[in-house]
């Protein structure tokens, strides 16, 4: 279950308010953490979000669920629990987030060996709950999505064959090979719209501010995530995913945080704000600031796409002439002069 700190805050909000004070009216808090902590509460991108990653879902990344490639707890030798309970209620709740887990956990192990999934697959993870299935499905997919940065997509409507990518075209997901951590690109993504919306430069302790609230200390590793100081100011930073900088003239000094080349390149303001009006579910302009801000930048990435096909082209005639002038030197006349 979920609580926001703003109960009459609307999507439209940000049109009379700063990006922080945006930021700070529409975060969602789960108000049942339980040993998930921080998994649920990616606060930039949950308004609108009513059940996604429940504290179930710490089973979805345990070493026993990526053994047995998320198979469901039941042994197979009785009636699905479900069958018997009614369709509303904390039970039949409970044991719907108990098959997303089971679903995202198999998920997150096929997203590690690169395989494509089957819908006959996923029907096997969840057994007996068949009739439920588009469901399960839907709040997987959404959790991965928000916790872990990976999107569902269907491959073949007829084959109903799914692949997973990374959310938004980001290309590093975190996880080092050969171990056992779980995709971190959700955060980032966290991250990126915290900054965004924060005017582009997000001073640092406006970020812990964010982190605090899905329960990510500095120095206390977490169970998805590790040690987010490390992560933030140095693994991603090398990566080129954010910039960390000395705030100017800063006694003490102070930090801040903004996105760095790599984020600029394979993503786009407009990509975050779409993803942010999906969850919301509403429209990107229905943030008028933030819009605008993306259309600018949008402007800019086209500009910048034409200039370098221009340039391109003038290489590519450069080459050409430099080619025939070559060409026109090597007569058959200069090899007769040569006998």
């Amino acid at each position: 279950s979920f609580s926001t700190t703003s109960s009459s805050s609307s999507p439209s909000s940000p049109s009379s308010s700063s990006p922080s004070s945006f930021l700070s009216c529409h975060f969602l808090i789960p108000s049942t953490i339980k040993e998930v902590s921080g998994v649920v509460g990616t606060p930039s991108l949950l308004q609108g979000s009513q059940r996604v990653c429940s504290s179930h879902i710490a089973m979805a990344v345990t070493p026993s669920i990526k053994s047995n490639q998320g198979s469901s707890s039941q042994d197979g030798k009785g009636p699905s629990t479900l069958q018997s309970l009614p369709v509303t209620g904390s039970l039949f709740k409970d044991a719907i987030e108990d098959k997303v887990a089971d679903l995202v956990g198999f998920l997150l192990l096929k997203y590690r060996t690169k395989e494509l999934i089957t819908k006959v697959e996923m029907l096997i993870v969840i057994k007996d709950y068949l009739d439920h299935f588009l469901v399960i499905l839907s709040q997987a997919s959404e959790c991965l999505q928000l916790v872990f940065g990976i999107d569902v997509k269907e491959l073949d409507p007829i084959s109903h064959s799914y692949v997973l990518i990374n959310t938004l075209g980001l290309t590093y997901n975190g996880m080092l090979s050969g171990d056992q951590s779980v995709p971190k690109t959700g955060l980032l993504i966290n991250i990126l719209s915290v900054i965004f919306m924060d005017g582009n430069c997000s001073p640092e302790e406006n970020i812990w501010e964010v982190l605090s609230v899905m329960r990510l200390c500095a120095g206390r590793k977490h169970f998805i995530y590790g040690e987010p100081r490390e992560l933030i100011t140095k693994a991603w930073v090398q990566e080129g995913y954010l910039e960390y900088r000395q705030v100017a003239n800063s006694d003490p000094a102070r930090h801040e945080f903004l996105w760095g080349p790599r984020a600029h390149a394979e993503t786009s303001k407009m990509k975050i704000l779409e993803l942010l009006a999906k969850i919301n579910g509403t429209i990107p302009n229905a943030f008028p600031i933030l819009y605008e801000d993306a259309l600018r930048d949008e402007e800019k990435r086209s500009q910048a796409r034409v200039a370098a096909r221009a340039s391109s082209r003038v290489r590519a005639s450069g080459r050409v002439r430099a080619t025939g002038r070559a060409r026109a030197r090597v007569t058959p006349n200069s090899f007769c002069r040569h006998k």
